[in-house]
C-alpha cells in the first residue's frame, strides 16, 4: 500500500536533528584530538541525490589535468619558433585565446563546485516547513497543495508565475496542472502575453487566475512586473509555459528564505524532449553548465537566474526596482543588479522541474540570438570588471565570463579560414620546427582533455554539441553587431505554437560555408594528390565540411518533415471545408486588460 504525503511528512526524520547530532559529534571529536578548526564545518550531511557534480575525484582530477593541458598549449602557441604567417596565425591566436581562457575560468569554477549551500539553517527551516497540527486542524491530509508554509513559524504567501506566449494550448495544461498540485500552499497565475481566449478558460479550468496585459511591453520582465503589481506574495515562482515542475519545488527552495540576504534561489534546466539532432545539441550544451558551472557560482555568490524555475524574494526584486527590462537576456540583468545590491543567490542542481529544448533550426538560433545578445550588451553596456561596480573581484570574473561567453561562439569562424589560407595561398599559421608526435601532444593536451571532460560528464562523446558549436558562428557575429549597435530585439518563446518555416532561411551563411570548405577540400586534396603528401590543412579543412554537412544534412531532414506536415495540414483542411461548406472559422476576441481571481474572464 503506498504511503500518502501526509504520512511521509509524519514518519520521516527531521534532518536538522540528525545534523546537530553529527555536528555535535564531530565538536567531540576535534577536541578529543585536539583540533581547533577555525572554519565551521558544513551543518548538512551529504545528500548524494542533490550534491554538486564536482564531489566526484575522478572528474577533479580530469579537470586539474586538462587545466595543465590547456597552460601547455598556451605555451605553445606563444613560442616565438612556432610563430608562422601573421594573417593565419592572428587568426588562430585570437581564437584560441578567447578559447583558452574561457576553458581556465570554467575549469576553476567547475573545481569549486563542492560547496553545498544545504546548511544547518536549511533543514532546519525545511523540517518546520509544515505544521502537522495545522494540517490536521484544516482537513487538508490529502491536500499537499493546501499545507501552509512556514518560514521562522510565520505563514508564508507564494504566487507562482507561469509565463505563456502562444505556447500549445497542451503545453500549457501540463505546467499548470503540475503547478497547481505542487506541496504547499501557494496561488498560480497564467500570464498570458498571448492574449488567448483558450488560455483564459483553460486557467479556469484548472483553477488557476489569469492575467492579460493590454501591451507587451517589456517582453517577459514586463509580464512578470505586471503580475507583481496584482498580487501580493511573499515569494514569486516563474516558469516557462513549457517546464513541468515536480510536486517538492515549493519544499525544496522555499527553505533556502530563513537566510535574509537570499534574493532568489535557482534550479536547473532539465529537458525531456531530447529527439533530434537539434534538440539534443542545443540539450546537451547546457548539462555541463547546469551540473558544473553554476553550482561552482554557488561559492562566489555568483549563480544567476535562467528566466524559469526559480523563486524570487519579492522584496529583492521592489530593491531593484522590479525584473530589469532593458534587455531580452532579463534574468542575468536582474541577477547582476541584486549581486551589486549585495543580495544573495543559490543555486541547486537538483531536477525539480523539465522542460523542452528547442527542437528546429529556427527556434535554436532565435534561442540563441536572445541570449547571446544579452550577454554581449553586458559585456558593452554594463561592464563587470569596472570599479563602479559594487560586485566582489569573484563576481566579477564570473560576469565577465557570462558576458564574454559566446564571443567562444564565434571562434569557429576565424578558425574555418585558417586552413583555405594554406590550401589557396601556401600561408601556414604555425612554423612548426618539431614533430608531428610532439605537435598532437599539445593539440591534445587542449582539444582531447576537453572531449575527456565532456565524455565523463555527459556519459559519452556528443557530435551533436560539437556539430552546433561549430555551425553557430553566425548567430553569436549577428549577436555582437545588434549590442554594438544596440538594436531592439525581437522576443520569441522556444515552443511557440505556428506554422514552422525551413530552416534554411536561418542558415544562408552556414550553407554558403559549406559549398566554400567543399571546394576548398577538393582544390586541396588535388594539390597533396599531385605534391605526393597529405596535408595537415586538407584534413583540418575536410573535417569542418564534413561538421558542415552534418548539419546541413539534418536540416535537410527537418524541411522534408515541415513539408509533408504542410501538405497534411492542407489536406485536412480542404476536407473541413467540404465538411463545413467554406464558411469562416470564428475570430479570436480583442486583446484586453484581464483579470479574473477565479481564473475566467471577468
Amino acid at each position: 500500500m503506498a504511503i500518502s504525503e501526509f504520512e511521509r511528512l509524519v514518519v520521516t526524520p527531521r534532518r536538522s536533528e540528525l545534523t546537530s547530532k553529527t555536528m555535535a559529534d564531530q565538536e567531540r571529536l576535534r577536541v578529543a584530538l585536539g583540533v581547533d578548526d577555525a572554519q565551521p564545518s558544513s551543518a548538512a550531511p551529504e545528500d548524494s541525490t542533490t550534491a554538486p557534480g564536482g564531489h566526484s575525484p575522478s572528474l577533479m582530477m580530469l579537470v586539474l589535468l586538462a587545466t595543465l593541458g590547456v597552460l601547455a598549449y598556451s605555451v605553445f602557441l606563444l613560442n616565438p619558433r612556432n610563430i608562422g604567417d601573421p594573417l593565419p596565425y592572428a587568426l588562430v591566436i585570437t581564437a584560441e585565446t578567447i578559447l583558452v581562457v574561457q576553458a581556465l575560468l570554467a575549469m576553476w569554477t567547475i573545481l569549486s563546485s563542492s560547496y553545498n549551500p544545504r546548511d544547518f539553517a536549511f533543514y532546519h527551516a525545511q523540517d518546520r516547513l509544515h505544521d502537522v497540527a495545522d494540517i490536521i486542524r484544516d482537513g487538508t491530509e490529502d491536500r499537499p497543495q493546501d499545507w501552509t508554509l512556514f518560514l521562522q513559524d510565520k505563514p508564508v504567501v507564494v504566487d507562482v508565475f507561469i509565463t505563456t506566449y502562444g505556447e500549445p494550448l497542451e503545453t500549457i495544461r501540463k505546467t499548470v496542472t503540475a503547478a497547481v498540485a505542487m506541496r504547499g500552499r501557494h496561488t498560480v497565475w497564467v500570464l498570458d502575453d498571448g492574449r488567448s481566449d483558450d488560455v483564459r478558460d483553460l486557467a479556469a479550468e484548472l483553477g488557476a487566475r489569469y492575467v492579460r496585459r493590454l501591451s507587451s511591453n517589456g517582453a517577459k520582465a514586463g509580464n512578470v512586473n505586471h503580475a507583481l503589481a496584482l498580487s501580493r506574495g511573499d515569494y514569486f515562482v516563474i516558469f516557462d509555459a513549457d517546464f513541468v515542475p515536480k510536486p517538492s519545488f515549493l519544499v525544496e527552495t522555499v527553505p533556502f528564505f530563513v537566510d535574509e540576504r537570499v534574493a532568489f534561489v535557482q534550479t536547473p534546466q532539465v529537458y525531456g524532449n531530447l529527439n533530434n539532432v537539434i534538440s539534443r545539441g542545443a540539450g546537451y550544451m547546457q548539462a555541463v553548465f547546469y551540473r558544473f558551472i553554476q553550482p561552482g557560482r554557488n561559492r562566489f555568490n555568483a549563480a544567476f537566474c535562467v528566466g524559469t524555475n526559480v523563486i524570487f524574494r519579492r522584496k529583492a526584486i521592489n530593491d531593484i526596482g522590479g525584473m530589469h527590462t532593458d534587455s531580452k537576456s532579463e534574468d542575468v540583468w536582474t541577477s547582476l543588479m541584486l549581486h551589486e545590491r549585495g543580495w544573495r543567490s543559490i543555486y541547486i542542481p537538483m531536477e525539480l522541474a523539465v522542460g523542452d529544448t528547442p527542437e528546429t533550426v529556427e527556434a535554436y538560433a532565435k534561442q540563441q540570438l536572445r541570449w547571446a545578445t544579452g550577454g554581449f550588451e553586458i559585456m558593452l553596456q554594463h561592464n563587470p570588471l569596472s570599479p563602479r561596480r559594487n560586485l566582489t573581484m569573484d563576481q566579477r570574473l564570473q560576469y565577465t565570463v557570462t558576458a564574454t561567453h559566446y564571443l567562444a561562439g564565434i571562434c569557429p569562424l576565424l578558425l574555418l579560414l585558417v586552413p583555405p589560407l594554406q590550401i589557396f595561398f601556401d600561408l601556414t599559421p604555425m612554423n612548426l620546427t618539431i614533430g608531428t608526435g610532439t605537435w598532437f601532444l599539445y593539440y591534445a593536451g587542449f582539444y582531447v582533455m576537453q572531449i575527456a571532460i565532456a565524455f565523463f560528464t555527459l556519459g559519452s562523446f556528443r557530435w551533436e554539441v560539437l556539430m552546433l558549436a561549430t555551425v553557430s558562428f553566425p548567430i553569436y557575429t549577428k549577436a555582437l553587431w545588434n549590442a554594438i549597435c544596440r538594436k531592439e530585439q525581437s522576443w520569441h518563446v522556444t515552443g511557440r505554437a505556428g506554422r514552422a518555416t525551413s530552416p534554411f532561411n536561418y542558415m544562408v551563411p552556414q550553407v554558403l560555408f559549406f559549398w566554400f570548405l567543399l571546394l576548398t577540400t577538393a582544390v586541396g586534396g588535388w594539390k597533396d594528390w599531385n605534391d605526393g603528401t597529405f596535408s595537415l590543412a586538407l584534413a583540418w579543412n575536410a573535417t569542418n565540411t564534413l561538421i558542415l554537412g552534418g548539419f546541413l544534412l539534418s536540416a535537410t531532414r527537418e524541411a522534408r518533415e515541415i513539408a509533408q506536415a504542410a501538405r497534411a495540414e492542407k489536406r485536412a483542411s480542404r476536407r473541413a471545408r467540404r465538411v463545413l461548406g467554406d464558411r469562416p472559422a470564428p475570430t479570436e476576441a480583442t486583446a484586453s486588460s484581464d483579470l479574473s481571481p477565479t481564473g475566467g474572464a471577468r
